[in-house]
């Protein structure tokens, strides 16, 4: 028989706690809360097996952050580590846990507090299983966002869609899982604490099904983002609108599934990298010790901003029109990503290990890595996986930042160049990708074997 509960704590930040990404070095500390953020746990057993997926209202967490919550959870539960999900919707008006350089300092004091929160609401699922039932949905929702590094390419346009139900028929869960972007909040309201367009499609699903707690979980969207015509106040509520519509019409359709078994998986991906070029690091530093001794802060946009930021002017904006401020940040950075580097540039293994993730209950799968998956990669593993309804879970138990697809490492983009950088990782190269899609495969098919 499988059981299912979920928990629920409210994990906004206090006074002081700066929200992350959107620049470098911009001191972004809140100033109002739109709406809370919370950390939401679905547990889930049954005669085989037990899980618990966290869904977090934060930016990104890193591995200390999971080792610390997994911990917490696993000495009041006896859940292991890897059946142990956590995953980030990866708002931009939320903090993070676990540090991107230049972008958003991060709060040890906040870090500990919300993974003492995210495992409360683990417990409090944990603590309250009742038997239950399943039903998914799948559907593509189309015109919604768009691949913000090439003209016409692809998204996964997939929504998937899960409804925990009592044995009596009434709600009890719902998890709505998507990829694009949730920076519509942040253009809009940038010092405003807010769950942007996960929070409020779970707010929409909680209305529709009375008595259910919703989850959203943040798919493939490395390369994609919400159209831009949705930040505006007039339409920016747009995308959640018609997430939840798309996501209720697929479970009006869908039968309640009778298997009720859970299996976990955890594995280690081994993705290969390639070592910083001294050429690279010494490019990057003289470049900003030069502009600095000779304040000099012409043509940075054809230089020093071509990678660091996918649109420079928005740079200065966000630096309150300064151009000098706004260069000086990018120098600061240049100069601090390679101080890190150089530590250990020549003897750091040149391949990096990360966590990937199978929980499966009942018909759903959820497949998770810690990356800022690309499209194409998403794509590919839906159509190779032979799991029956298939969520991806990215910023999932840490964070490595964007995993690219060829075009973006060879045109040296701010997904395959800058980003390692404010990671203190090496780039990645055309085979991490395809790297990372055969590990998760494995670690579905683990899950999926027997059904």
């Amino acid at each position: 028989m499988l059981k299912a509960a979920t928990g629920r704590t409210t994990m906004t930040p206090f006074s002081g706690v700066e929200l992350t990404g959107w620049g470098y070095y911009i001191e972004r500390t809140w100033t109002s809360i739109h709406d809370d953020l919370y950390a939401t746990a679905l547990a889930a057993e049954s005669d085989d097996g037990a899980a618990i997926v966290i869904a977090l209202d934060l930016m990104v967490i890193d591995e200390r952050f999971t080792r610390l919550t997994r911990q917490l959870i696993g000495d009041a539960t006896g859940i292991p580590a890897k059946s142990i999900l956590l995953t980030c919707s990866h708002s931009h008006n939320a903090p993070a846990a676990g540090g991107l350089l230049g972008v958003g300092e991060c709060s040890r004091k906040y870090e500990d507090q919300a993974a003492q929160l995210a495992a409360d609401a683990a417990i409090q699922a944990w603590n309250s299983r009742t038997p239950a039932r399943v039903r998914c949905g799948s559907t593509i929702v189309s015109d919604l966002s768009y691949n913000r590094t090439r003209a016409n390419g692809i998204t996964d346009s997939t929504l998937t869609a899960a409804l925990f139900e009592r044995r009596d028929g009434k709600p009890l869960a719902a998890i709505v899982n998507f990829g694009a972007h949730p920076t519509v909040t942040t253009e809009l309201r940038p010092r405003d604490v807010s769950r942007d367009v996960p929070g409020r499609v779970c707010d929409l699903i909680e209305q529709h099904f009375p008595g259910a707690t919703a989850m959203y979980i943040q798919g493939a969207c490395g390369d994609t983002n919400f159209l831009p015509e949705f930040q505006t106040v007039e339409r920016c509520d747009e995308p959640a609108q018609r997430l939840a519509s798309a996501a209720v019409e697929s479970l009006r359709a869908a039968a309640i599934q009778s298997r009720d078994s859970v299996a976990t998986d955890s594995r280690i991906a081994r993705l290969p990298t390639r070592r910083w070029l001294r050429d690279e690091i010494d490019h990057d530093r003289n470049e900003a010790k030069r502009r600095l001794r000779e304040e000099d802060f012409s043509n940075w946009r054809q230089t020093i901003g071509r990678c660091m930021t996918n649109r420079p002017d928005d740079m200065v904006a966000r630096h309150g029109g300064d151009e000098a401020k706004a260069v000086k940040a990018m120098c600061r950075f240049q100069l601090e990503w390679t101080d890190r580097m150089l530590r250990d540039l020549d003897s750091r293994p040149e391949h990096l290990l990360t966590e990937v993730q199978a929980i499966r209950i009942g018909p759903l799968t959820i497949a998770a890595n810690a990356c800022e998956f690309f499209s194409p990669f998403a794509r590919d593993v839906r159509h190779q996986s032979r799991a029956e309804t298939l969520m991806l879970a990215c910023y999932s138990n840490g964070r490595i930042g964007y995993l690219p697809d060829a075009h973006d490492i060879d045109a040296k983009s701010y997904a395959g160049y800058q980003s390692p950088k404010y990671c203190n990782q090496f780039p990645f190269t055309k085979e991490s990708g395809p790297a990372m899609c055969r590990a998760m495969l494995d670690s579905i098919e683990a899950v999926c074997q027997g059904t």
